[in-house]
C-alpha cells in the first residue's frame, strides 16, 4: 500500500543545472567550477546532486574523507576536493584513491607524501588571509610551501585561502583578495582557489582561467547577496501536509508554554512537520509562515518535535491531506531559506543542513 508523504522535499535538478550556467556567467572562459555538496549536498542529498551536476562541472567539493567515498560510491568519478583536514590515519586512503586533500603545514604534506605512489598526489595548499580556520598565516607561508613543492611526490594543484566576509564586508574582502594575490604571485602556483558563492558574485575578476571557484549557497539557488536573487532559481521545495483543522474560541492557549493566546475565534491547521524534520524551534513567535493554497499562514505558538499549528481563518477551505509549502513557492507567494533563517536568527546553510533525514527527498 502506497501511502502519502507526511514531511518531505521536492528537488528540481534542472534547477541546480541552470544555477551553474548562471554562475558561468560571471566567470571568465576557463574557470573550473567547484561546487560544494558536503553535509549531504547541504541537504539536498550528496549522491543524487554528484550525479546530476557531474557533466557540467570539474571538480567537486565535500568536507572530509567519508563524503568523497560517498561520491565514489555513487558512480561519479570527477576530481575531489577535500576541504577540511584529515586525521592522520586517514591520509592513506585519501592517497589511494587520489582525492585531492587540503594541507596547512609541511607536516600534513610530509604525511602524504609517504602515504603516495606514482604518480604524485595533487593538494591544495591554504594560506590563512583572515578565517583563522586552517591553513598557513600568510607571512609565513613562502618557505614551508617551497618545501612542499620540492616533495617529489606531491603536485601542488592550487593554493587556496577563505573569505570569511564577503557576503558582509567588501571593503575587507577586497584588501584581502589583494594581499592573497600579492602572496601567491610570488609562489607561481598551478591555479588559486578563492572565491566562495558572493567572492564570486562581487569579485569574479579576481579569478583567472585555469583557477578553481567553490559554489556553496548559489548552485542550490539561493544568492547570500539579496540584490542577485533573481538570478538563480531555488531547487528545493519542502512540503507538509494537514493532518488537522479544528476552530477554537478566543482565549485559548497554542502550543507549549501558552506562549500564543488567541484573541478570536480561530480555525487552526496542524501540520505534520516539526524540528524532529529540521523546521527550526526558533522559528516560534517570529513571524514565521507558512503556504497553504498561495496564501500565507501564520505559525501560531512554538514549534514542537513532530508538529506546528497555523492559522488559515482567512481561507475558505482546508482539508486535511493536502500540502503546505514551509519553504519554496506556491501560487504567487514565495518562502526562501534565506526568509525562514533571518527569522530563525541563524543563516540559510543552517535551514538547509538542518532538514533531517526523517524527511525524504524526491528528485524531479
Amino acid at each position: 500500500m502506497n501511502l502519502p508523504n507526511r514531511c518531505w522535499v521536492e528537488i528540481e535538478t534542472a534547477a541546480l543545472r541552470d544555477n551553474i550556467e548562471t554562475l558561468r556567467g560571471f566567470l571568465l572562459p576557463g574557470v573550473r567550477i567547484a561546487p560544494v555538496i558536503k553535509a549531504d549536498g547541504y541537504g539536498h542529498g550528496i549522491e543524487a546532486i554528484a550525479q546530476q551536476i557531474a557533466g557540467r562541472v570539474d571538480l567537486l567539493g565535500v568536507a572530509n574523507l567519508v563524503e568523497a567515498q560517498q561520491i565514489r560510491a555513487s558512480g561519479v568519478h570527477l576530481p575531489v576536493m577535500i576541504l577540511g583536514p584529515a586525521l592522520p590515519e586517514e591520509r592513506a586512503e585519501i592517497a589511494c584513491h587520489r582525492f585531492i586533500p587540503t594541507v596547512s603545514t609541511a607536516e600534513e604534506a610530509i604525511g602524504y607524501a609517504e602515504a603516495t605512489k606514482a604518480p604524485p598526489l595533487p593538494i591544495h595548499f591554504v594560506i590563512d588571509t583572515g578565517m583563522g580556520r586552517i591553513g598557513l598565516w600568510e607571512e609565513e607561508v613562502i618557505d614551508e610551501l617551497r618545501s612542499i613543492q620540492a616533495m617529489k611526490k606531491l603536485q601542488v594543484e592550487s593554493i587556496s585561502t577563505h573569505l570569511p566576509v564577503a557576503d558582509e564586508d567588501p571593503v575587507y574582502t577586497l584588501h584581502q583578495l589583494e594581499r592573497a594575490r600579492a602572496q601567491i604571485e610570488k609562489l607561481s602556483p598551478k591555479s588559486t582557489t578563492i572565491l566562495n558563492s558572493a567572492g564570486i558574485l562581487r569579485f569574479a575578476s579576481f579569478a583567472r582561467p585555469g583557477d578553481i571557484v567553490r559554489a556553496g549557497l548559489t548552485l542550490y539557488g539561493i544568492s547570500p547577496l539579496p540584490e542577485f536573487q533573481s538570478r538563480f532559481r531555488p531547487a528545493m521545495t519542502w512540503k507538509t501536509r494537514v493532518i488537522l483543522v479544528r476552530t477554537v474560541g478566543a482565549g485559548r492557549s497554542i502550543s507549549y508554554g501558552r506562549m500564543f493566546i488567541t484573541k478570536r475565534s480561530t480555525r487552526v491547521a496542524t501540520l505534520a512537520a516539526g524540528y524532529g524534520d529540521g523546521y527550526q524551534r526558533h522559528l516560534s513567535g517570529r513571524n514565521a509562515d507558512v503556504l497553504i493554497r498561495g496564501k500565507r499562514c501564520p505559525l501560531l505558538g512554538r514549534v514542537t518535535m513532530d508538529q506546528i499549528m497555523v492559522d488559515v481563518s482567512h481561507l475558505e477551505t482546508v482539508n486535511v491531506g493536502e500540502e503546505a509549502i514551509l519553504l519554496g513557492s506556491q501560487g504567487d507567494e514565495t518562502i526562501l531559506a534565506s526568509e525562514l533563517a533571518a527569522k530563525a536568527g541563524t543563516i540559510t546553510w543552517d535551514i538547509f543542513t538542518g532538514i533531517t533525514k526523517r524527511v525524504e527527498r524526491i528528485y524531479r
